[in-house]
């Protein structure tokens, strides 16, 4: 803790004394040493995207610097239409919310691949290091179909840097008060004179080196871990128009965390992930203006997941390959067609051994049946159309529908339709519903229930292998965007937006004070589970430099459990205000970034209510969380500092049942709440220009 006191401190001077340091530097008479044509041009953080078809949220490159935004998962602080916590205050693992439901039903894409699909979706957001992106890519409700249906409430596309970036080196590293590092290279390297060939290195390392309890329960607030990544992009560029894409990724990840190490039995956790990745992209043009072409994605990811919840053992590791085959013909101006095949396969080994300790029978270890599915094997083939009907730029119409055959499950048909009308130039009114299917993984999707001491019924079926049951929804909604016309750079707007989706079948965690139970929809006698998002944006550049935005958001989100007593979902903040202010001054010298939020409450579990007094009403508090950012920048490199969660508001006893995890009440997967309070932050950007 002295250490961090130091930090801490240090940290907060420098805050203080920076502001004064940057009116000196405004009104003196040094010469300027930026490249304004090329190092200071102005871009948009945070902003919706006027030209794309569906509702599209872009952060791009400059917001992912708001904050420290280490990696993916601390990347959507300025936005309320994400929302992001920790699936349990033990492992890291951390989950996002769009349309009020979980992130499993927000398809994420790594340049128009499926990505984070299965074992590596519950701490695929942090491995994904932020400073590795160009943008990241918010759409609401159900997209194209040319990616498959697994998308039911949004899609979340990431770009990468590109490897025809005129940056042979980038390196960026940063430093927290709890002693979290990070350190990010990348090198784009354009190889021959004709532009051909250019590839893209990137790097990562993290790691935390100090244990921190600020609670005092006995539990690490973060595991300790260590992580390495290392990724290779290419791309080759035909005279012809040819282009071709291909690279890896391989990554190693190891936490621990849990109770500390003094304790005599102590309740533990220890994750190991192993991930490799690769792929292969290739689009042809079939004529001379490119207007018909054809295209091929291929894509492999292998995931390992080797971990233990205190005695409970859970082994899996998981074969993934995708193939989309694309024919797009965009000759005629009004209407474009693209129609495909794809198969996306899922190869599972996986096997779970519940243990946990009897107190009544002094300390005896009992255990559930043993569940595995040994080459567990679940295939998506499909075959899709999707007709583009345009008038210029101010209508257009999307018309898709794709047939998916399950293997057992059957044949599913999924129609999808998207509308973009814009009856002036400053007005866009955009629609789109459709249907979404998708296996779910009752273990992985679901990696909270874990890190619990209570016994859990509906992981298997009658023959104790791992159920995957087909999870299937519908989606509509619109959005409405109106840029004032006083402002001439189109930077201020006004936008609504309301979705809904509805489940047909979905698998339900169901959670009460000793067990965990897991069914399906269609298992409770006249169910439903369905959400109603509503949300407003606003930004505005009043004058040069500085720029405001707020956006708020309410979600009404409904489910009937059999053993809670309302239907209100559990563990779904029911609103979100977030309101951010950058400003810049003359050639981005100085950047200050300020965002505050205001989150708001959510229904606990019924069980919560006996746990704290807080509780009584069954609901969480609100409360608010602030970040600062100050950013000064020279010719060719960045100095930041910053504090996280400046007002230190943590759930209290985010574990339940901390003195004693062997009793059946143990719960660490009960998170609403910040675990983590003030943290600072300090760091570097290098940029080398070619």
């Amino acid at each position: 803790m002295k250490a961090k006191t130091i930090i801490s401190t240090l940290l907060l001077s420098a805050l203080a004394a920076i502001p004064a340091f940057a009116q000196q530097q405004e009104t003196g008479e040094r010469k300027d040493t930026l490249d304004a044509t090329v190092k200071v041009e102005r871009r948009a953080t945070n902003f919706l995207s006027k030209g794309k078809d569906i509702r599209t949220e872009v952060i791009s490159a400059a917001g992912l610097c708001k904050m420290a935004c280490c990696n993916l998962a601390e990347s959507f602080e300025n936005s309320a239409s994400v929302s992001v916590s920790y699936a349990d205050a033990v492992t890291g693992a951390r989950q996002i919310k769009l349309l009020g439901q979980s992130g499993i039903y927000t398809q994420m894409l790594d340049e128009n691949r499926p990505v984070m699909r299965g074992l590596s979706a519950p701490f695929g957001l942090t491995y994904v290091p932020s400073q590795w992106l160009e943008s990241i890519q918010i759409g609401k409700g159900v997209p194209s179909v040319i990616n498959g249906v697994e998308s039911m409430t949004g899609q979340i596309n990431l770009e990468h840097r590109k490897p025809t970036d005129e940056k042979p080196l980038y390196i960026q590293a940063s430093v927290m008060d709890d002693t979290k590092t990070d350190i990010n290279i990348a090198s784009s390297l354009q190889l021959d004179e004709m532009g051909k060939w250019s590839t893209v290195i990137l790097a990562h390392a993290d790691a935390n080196f100090m244990d921190m309890d600020h609670n005092e329960d006995g539990f690490l607030d973060d595991p300790r871990s260590r992580q390495f990544s290392l990724a290779n992009r290419w791309l080759y560029y035909g005279l012809d128009g040819t282009q071709v894409r291909f690279g890896f990724k391989a990554l190693v990840d190891d936490r621990e965390g849990g109770r500390s190490t003094w304790f005599e039995d102590p309740w533990r956790t220890k994750i190991q992930n192993r991930d490799l990745n690769a792929y292969l992209k290739v689009g042809t043009p079939l004529n001379e203006d490119n207007s018909r072409n054809i295209a091929a994605v291929a894509d492999y990811s292998f995931q390992r997941m080797n971990s233990t919840f205190g005695l409970t053992p859970y082994n899996a590791d998981q074969h993934s390959a995708f193939v989309n085959l694309l024919y797009q013909d965009t000759s005629n101006e009004h209407l474009h067609y693209t129609v495909g095949i794809s198969d996306m396969f899922d190869l599972y080994n996986e096997a779970l051994l519940r243990l946990t300790k009897n107190e009544l029978l002094g300390g005896e270890i009992i255990s559930d049946i043993p569940l595995g599915s040994p080459k567990m094997i679940l295939n998506d083939l499909g075959v899709f159309g999707e007709a583009t009907f345009k008038e210029e730029d101010r209508f257009t119409a999307i018309l898709g529908v794709r047939g998916d055959y399950y293997g057992n499950d059957g044949f599913r048909v999924s129609p999808r339709a998207t509308i973009k009308w814009m009856p002036h130039k400053d007005w866009v009114f955009r629609a789109n519903g459709g249907r979404g299917i998708r296996y779910s993984n009752p273990v992985i999707d679901n990696i909270g229930i874990l890190s619990t001491s209570k016994s859990i019924y509906g992981l298997g079926a009658s023959d104790n292998t791992i159920i995957h049951p087909l999870e299937d929804s519908w989606t509509i909604g619109g959005n409405l965007t109106w840029y004032v016309p006083f402002d001439k750079d189109g930077k201020t707007y006004i936008s609504l937006d309301y979705f809904h989706s509805n489940f047909t079948e979905q698998l339900l965690v169901d959670n009460t004070s000793n067990e965990i139970h897991l069914y399906l929809l269609s298992d409770v006698p006249d169910s439903y589970s369905y959400t109603n998002n509503f949300q407003i944006d606003f930004s505005t550049e009043p004058v040069r430099g500085l720029t405001l935005t707020f956006t708020g958001r309410y979600t009404d989100a409904r489910q009937t459990l059999v053993n809670q007593e309302s239907d209100i979902k559990p563990m779904t903040s029911l609103y979100k205000a977030v309101f951010n202010a950058q400003y810049a001054t003359r050639l981005n010298k100085w950047i200050f970034d300020f965002t505050a939020s205001l989150n708001g409450p959510c229904k606990l579990w019924d069980f919560m209510k006996d746990q704290s007094s807080q509780y009584k009403d069954g609901y969480s508090p609100a409360y608010p969380l602030v970040y600062a950012q100050i950013t000064r920048r020279f010719k060719g490199f960045d100095i930041y500092a910053g504090v996280e969660n400046l007002t230190g508001f943590t759930q209290k006893n985010p574990i339940i049942g901390y003195l004693n995890p062997w009793q059946s009440n143990f719960d660490a997967s009960c998170i609403w709440g910040p675990i983590m309070a003030q943290k600072f932050y300090a760091g570097l950007r290098f940029t080398l220009w070619k």
